[in-house]
């Protein structure tokens, strides 16, 4: 079983898609480290975590996530 580094990604409002969602792998990813697309609820907790890889997304501080 491999290790994987689990890194905290931040996000602005203006980054989440469609109902408050981003999607992992993210576009900044290493090519080596893809895995299924996911998509996470960041606008309903603040933060979620990428089951495949650990890797964390975090609202910046202060962000407003608007109506849908």
């Amino acid at each position: 079983m491999s290790e994987f580094v689990k890194s905290v990604v931040e996000v602005s409002a203006k980054d989440l898609q469609g109902p408050g969602v981003v999607f992992c792998p993210n576009p900044k990813m290493p090519l080596w480290s893809n895995h299924p697309r996911v998509f996470l609820d960041v606008a309903a907790g603040g933060e979620a975590r990428c089951p495949y890889c650990g890797t964390m997304y975090k609202l910046k501080a202060g962000e407003k996530v608007h109506g849908h």
